[in-house]
């Protein structure tokens, strides 16, 4: 689908741009707005994939359409073709330094109308897939691929932005480490497959078990992180539980098998000191970790 808007004061000049482009089969939805503040008002109501805009008009004319879409990022980046007159040359300059991406000259050539806003269209089409595809790279430099969950360099910038944070605003956090139990044997006795799955799971688990605003990562092999913003101890170490529960409730099965899982936790908060940043922060958390490890697995321990 690919939206048109075409915003002129003159009824004649919106229905011979809307016949022209018609005509060509250019634009699947072709809408019309009498003046600037209707304009805006469509861009609002509609997915519009380019405008065109007559320059001279009361009220919100072309310049004051176009100072108004630019300031709303939604629709940055929107083409916009001035439609102008003859004599307004200097108007025309003017229109393109405004954020216009181009113009025609009326009375206009209808076979010039078609090939400007197609090229525009097309210009557009490109820049669009573009962004889509660095969005997405921007996101699998962040994510790890089998978890789906941040990856170690993305969790550990994000920790540290957040202690950062915590520190100019004297405000608490938390940081769970997690670490799946048996996890090597899991792999040896059902295959690198099942202990992928495995992992998968329990990053699904304790994801379950988070707030919208704390974050999960994968911190390398079958170990997990957690950090929670302005959460205590005492706060922290229920969710670490509540995950500790998640993952030990979760099902893995293998044919007629059924693989149990587990994590040990270790917990830690800061600020403990002043010296506290993230690396003593994940220093602690990953000592508590050890000690439930060594204390029988599957259960949560308080670093210190």
């Amino acid at each position: 689908m690919v939206t048109i808007l075409i915003i002129d004061d003159s009824e004649l000049v919106r229905e011979r741009v809307r016949r022209a482009l018609s005509a060509a089969n250019v634009g699947n939805d072709i809408i019309l707005a009498e003046d600037g503040l209707q304009g805006i008002k469509r861009l609002h109501e509609h997915d519009v994939d380019l405008v065109l805009c007559d320059l001279v008009m009361p009220g919100i004319d072309g310049f004051k359409f176009i100072k108004v879409k630019l300031s709303k990022p939604q629709f940055g980046n929107i083409p916009v073709i001035l439609l102008t007159g003859q004599e307004a040359q200097g108007e025309k300059v003017r229109g393109l330094r405004a954020g216009a991406a181009d113009y025609i000259t009326k009375p206009f050539d209808d076979e010039e109308l078609v090939a400007r806003v197609s090229i525009h269209l097309r210009l557009k089409q490109l820049q669009d897939e573009l962004r889509s595809k660095n969005e997405q790279l921007e996101t699998l430099s962040r994510t790890d691929v089998l978890t789906g969950i941040a990856n170690r360099r993305h969790f550990m910038e994000s920790l540290e932005r957040e202690v950062r944070r915590a520190r100019r605003y004297e405000a608490t956090l938390s940081l769970i480490m997690a670490d799946v139990d048996h996890f090597k044997q899991i792999n040896d006795v059902h295959g690198h497959q099942v202990g992928d799955r495995a992992l998968a799971m329990v990053s699904a688990a304790l994801g379950a078990s988070l707030r919208e605003h704390d974050l999960l990562g994968r911190y390398g092999g079958e170990e997990f992180a957690i950090f929670l913003p302005e959460t205590q101890i005492e706060g922290a170490t229920v969710v670490a539980e509540r995950a500790r529960r998640q993952v030990e409730a979760a099902r893995l099965e293998v044919g007629a098998t059924r693989v149990d899982l587990t994590v040990s936790l270790g917990v830690s908060s800061f600020p403990m000191s002043l010296e506290d940043d993230a690396t003593t922060l994940i220093h602690r958390a990953d000592e508590a970790l050890m000690r439930a490890k060594a204390s029988g697995r599957n259960q949560v321990q308080i670093g210190t």
